[in-house]
């Protein structure tokens, strides 16, 4: 194994771990639901200044129009925040990619919105691990890192958006624009495990819609007339659920519809989540659901509609992938904490930028758990951890040979 040179001990060093508490602590204080527009304008702006101790341009990029269906049947659009960007030495032969986001899954209505120490070391907060510690850890890893003289020979993108915690639709086409021809991506979504263990492969996400249209009937007067929407919802919900097989899983979630108890339904809304392992099983999905629709349009004379797709491609790990995965963790090791990864159901933007053909480690973020929950909590020495893995990593791609 080889071992820190002088120059890369110095670039530690040079990890000022002092304001990254006080970053995270002041960015959890600022509610970023993903539905909060006013909180995630001051999160950007907040981010924007930060940022600026950073050569480059940051820029907030608008988000692309995205559409939802409401529990009546219609498609209505969901508005989102901006997306923060960094552009450093955009000219550079070599350029990486960083990416992290400011939305979290607490709307402004939600009670768990306040912090608290759970012991000297464990802060207990909205956000705190998913993933404001993690942009904090960009921002400190970069500083470090641009006193290096390598530094000026790479150039690289910083990404924060604001809607990864519900799919990314908004900023999918930023993601894959930033991601064309860079050599490496690093995302800073929490360790998958409290000790800091990586997620390594992943699988895709898909979010569905069925809309189904019956027709209306009195329910004792004239039950026959009535084309029940309700009831081919549930056939939907079965035969969904029949669809599944190794590799693939299928999570019917929601229906929606019906109003008075004497009053055949017409119209329900069918919810589901699938997550295939692999590409080949998500379009195998998308051939037998057209036969699913098909089959129950024609026994239950209704008519169906599907919304949505695949917002999150599966992620298998390539040659160069595990390239990148070993440079980490030779770099763990050397930091004297080293870890592994593990295969992930999850899945986080390091699905689009794969997607994209560039290797990708999701998971550069703080040590933290309970995520999505009252619970979080960040592990607040990895800040300064997280933050010298992510500046050797930087200094090790941009010095050593193209994965």
């Amino acid at each position: 194994m080889q071992q820190l040179s002088p120059t890369e001990r110095a670039l530690i060093d040079a990890v000022d771990a002092a304001p990254m508490l006080g970053q995270v602590q002041a960015w959890s204080a600022i509610n970023t639901g993903t539905g909060n527009l006013p909180g995630l304008a001051a999160q950007a702006a907040a981010l924007a200044d930060a940022f600026a101790a950073l050569p480059g341009d940051i820029t907030l990029e608008r988000p692309v129009p995205v559409s939802a269906v409401a529990a009546d049947g219609r498609e209505v659009a969901v508005e989102h925040g901006d997306h923060l960007v960094l552009r450093v030495r955009p000219g550079a032969r070599r350029r990486f990619l960083l990416t992290g986001h400011m939305d979290t899954v607490f709307p402004a209505s939600h009670p768990f919105q306040q912090q608290r120490w759970l012991d000297p070391q464990t802060l207990n907060g909205p956000g705190v691990a998913d993933m404001k510690g993690g942009i904090a850890v960009i921002l400190a890893a970069l500083i470090a890192f641009e006193r290096s003289p390598a530094a000026a020979s790479v150039g690289y993108d910083v990404l924060i958006n604001a809607d990864e915690e519900t799919g990314s639709l908004s900023s999918a086409p930023l993601i894959r624009a930033l991601a064309a021809g860079k050599a490496a991506a690093l995302t800073y979504e929490p360790s998958a495990l409290p000790d800091g263990t990586l997620a390594g492969a992943r699988a895709g996400s898909g979010n569905f819609s069925l809309i189904v249209t019956g027709r209306s009937a009195h329910a004792g007067r004239n039950p026959q007339d009535g084309r029940n929407a309700v009831v081919a919802a549930a056939a939907l919900a079965l035969g969904l659920k029949a669809l599944e097989r190794d590799g693939l899983s299928v999570n019917p979630a929601r229906i929606d519809g019906g109003s008075a108890n004497n009053v055949v339904p017409d119209m329900a809304v069918l919810r589901f989540n699938i997550r295939p392992r692999e590409l080949e099983l998500a379009e195998l999905f998308s051939h037998e659901v057209k036969v699913l629709i098909a089959q129950v349009e024609r026994e239950h004379e209704v008519s169906i509609h599907l919304h949505g797709g695949i917002s999150r491609p599966p992620k298998p790990l390539d040659a160069r992938a595990e390239k990148l995965f070993g440079i980490v963790e030779e770099c763990s090791a050397l930091l004297g904490a080293p870890i592994t990864r593990k295969a992930s159901g999850g899945v986080c933007d390091g699905n689009n930028i794969a997607a994209c053909g560039v290797p990708v480690v999701d998971t550069m973020g703080v040590r933290g758990g309970a995520i999505h929950s009252p619970q979080e909590f960040l592990i607040v020495p990895s800040l300064a951890e997280r933050a010298a893995l992510s500046a050797l990593v930087l200094h090790r791609l941009t010095t050593g040979a193209p994965l």
